[in-house]
């Protein structure tokens, strides 16, 4: 089990989500914000690669800095319900991958290993990224 895959979270509606379940299979963590427009720009972007990638590679969000009141609503708001979304109030997740703002994508290969860390306005780039390591 990669260590990056050893943790624990709550979905933003409220289901227990455990990261152990995304071993085997690239990994892309998509960390945002509710208020945060450039992460509400990449809404679009990354559920289309959720969507395109589904079974072959994981897409996750992590939201952060805000309540999970907020989190949810945007979540509604960008119909980006369709792959799990973690309400990492805390910032437990957000410390554990070293992301220190909103709007990142982190990207592990098969093996949890970190092999993007960066912002892709727009989502932009993240599909070609996610078939690269599908190959």
């Amino acid at each position: 089990m990669p260590q990056a895959l050893q943790f624990t979270a709550t979905t933003v509606d409220g289901k227990p989500f455990d990261a152990a379940t995304l071993a085997g299979k690239p990994t892309v963590l998509w960390f945002w914000a509710p208020w945060c427009p450039k992460c509400k720009a990449q809404a679009a972007e990354t559920a289309k690669v959720a969507a395109d990638y589904e079974g072959r590679v994981n897409v996750v969000g992590v939201a952060g800095l805000d309540k999970n009141a907020a989190m949810k609503d945007f979540v509604a708001d960008t119909t980006t319900g369709g792959f799990p979304q973690l309400s990492d109030e805390k910032g437990e997740v957000w410390k554990r991958f070293e992301v220190t703002e909103q709007s990142r994508y982190v990207i592990l290969d098969k093996d949890g290993k970190t092999v993007y860390e960066g912002v892709l306005p727009g989502g932009k780039g993240l599909a070609e990224k996610v078939a690269g390591l599908t190959g």
